[in-house]
């Protein structure tokens, strides 16, 4: 499907955003391993998590779906039943590298695969520390999908990161429930805490200081009802949409608060945008609120690798915002884009460059120059949705018609992304041409 976008000249209203995907995959994960009916409200409705809840059911977990909640009926550690054809995670790493760490400690065999863009993003960072505890899987080449898993008794380890991933020590994690003794992982830089929180939420005992994570194998988790915040990931591109298109002001309700999902808006505050959160009190482990953000004049900055793991999902759109913000903006630390569902460094760059934006693509991020105005333009999406939502939101303010192509990909994470934005402008007809 491509879609052409006209420029709008002001957004306006209050929003809501889909249940977050990272908090929505684990709760279907937990729930499956629990004793007794996990409900969840607000579940994602992305094809990545669709993706994990078509996995869990194939190895005997019953989900069901009844006036906006989720029950998934727990079968224990231990009570998965072998599937019979492969598990099939559609796109969505999150699926097939958690789910591993799942499966490596069963008691029987399993294949584990994707679609074309899934078959060509590394595994080889989970089988190395996966191995190591005893773990047995083939993968194509060493380090691609299908991965094909002999179940076998897992051991503890101590493993120290060597990137920056929350995939890998979630895969770490899930895989320790199922080890002998202690695990522990030590990450050098902080990453999105979701596992650790929900491990706490389903009665499982974790250690956390600092980059130190320790837990005990052989916890019996119990079932809980989990309430998943608004995606902070999807609110980024309606944040964008407003800090960029004149006049504008909007709120969005109830989306996810934690910490370490929020260096997209620490970073847009530090260059000059008018962002007030409005946290809402609440017993449960992941914080969330309202967000409220008006159209500011923002100034350039540099972000190193450090900053990157706190908002590597947002830097499509970062690189938006930047061809917008005076000065010039650098971007080092990021060559994990290029292993993505694209490799994103070079599809910013291509895309913008056809915006007619002057840009530097770097080995490892990439140097934009601004204040630009940008032109309409033919976007590829390279199939990956943020970077098909981003330059939808690009074309809010670029003079004459963008058309996104294989904008069907936006449905991976949010397939509600168009209506959501649609209601929110007021002097524009956003939609030109479906085809």
């Amino acid at each position: 499907m491509n879609i052409s976008l006209s420029p709008c000249f002001n957004l306006s209203g209050i929003i809501s955003m889909n249940g977050d995907k990272s908090i929505s995959h684990r709760a279907l994960m937990f729930g499956a391993i629990a004793q007794s009916v996990t409900h969840i409200t607000n579940l994602s409705t992305s094809e990545d998590v669709s993706s994990t809840e078509r996995c869990l059911k194939q190895l005997g977990i019953k989900i069901v779906r009844q006036e906006g909640v989720t029950m998934v009926h727990g079968v224990g550690l231990r009570g998965f039943q072998r599937p019979l054809r492969p598990l099939d995670a559609g796109n969505s790493g999150t699926t097939m590298r958690l789910l591993t760490g799942l499966l490596v400690g069963q008691d029987f065999d399993a294949i584990l695969t994707g679609d074309e863009s899934l078959r060509k993003r590394p595994m080889k960072r989970i089988l190395e520390p996966l191995s190591r505890m005893g773990a047995s899987i083939k993968a194509t080449t060493g380090n691609f999908a299908p991965l094909n898993i002999h179940g076998s008794p897992i051991f503890s380890t101590t493993y120290t990161m060597p990137i920056a991933s929350a995939q890998v020590k979630s895969c770490l994690l899930m895989a320790a429930l199922y080890a002998r003794g202690v695990t522990t992982i030590h990450e050098n830089a902080a990453t999105r805490n979701h596992t650790e929180l929900m491990l706490a939420d389903f009665n499982v005992k974790i250690d956390v200081e600092a980059h130190r994570i320790s837990i005990k194998g052989d916890q019996q988790l119990l079932a809980n009802d989990i309430a998943v915040p608004g995606d902070v990931s999807s609110a980024s591109f309606f944040l964008a949409a407003a800090l960029l298109t004149p006049n504008s002001t909007v709120t969005i309700r109830n989306v996810g608060l934690n910490p370490t999902r929020l260096g997209f808006i620490r970073v847009l505050q530090k260059m000059g945008a008018q962002i007030v959160i409005n946290p809402v009190i609440s017993n449960q482990q992941e914080p969330f609120g309202d967000i409220t953000v008006r159209t500011s004049p923002l100034r350039s900055i540099t972000l190193t690798a450090e900053t990157i793991p706190s908002l590597i999902d947002e830097l499509p759109i970062f690189a938006i915002i930047a061809s917008q913000a005076k000065g010039v903006t650098t971007v080092t630390g990021a060559k994990e884009l290029r292993f993505k569902e694209s490799d994103r460094l070079r599809a910013i760059s291509h895309n913008l460059k056809q915006m007619g934006v002057e840009i530097n693509e770097l080995d490892d991020g990439f140097i934009i120059y601004g204040i630009q105005q940008l032109k309409g333009a033919h976007i590829d999406s390279y199939h990956d949705h943020r970077i098909a939502m981003a330059f939808s939101v690009a074309a809010l303010i670029a003079s004459g018609v963008t058309t996104i192509h294989d904008a069907e990909c936006i449905s991976i994470s949010m397939p509600e992304f168009f209506q959501v934005m649609d209601s929110i402008i007021q002097n524009s007809n956003y939609y030109t041409t479906i085809v």
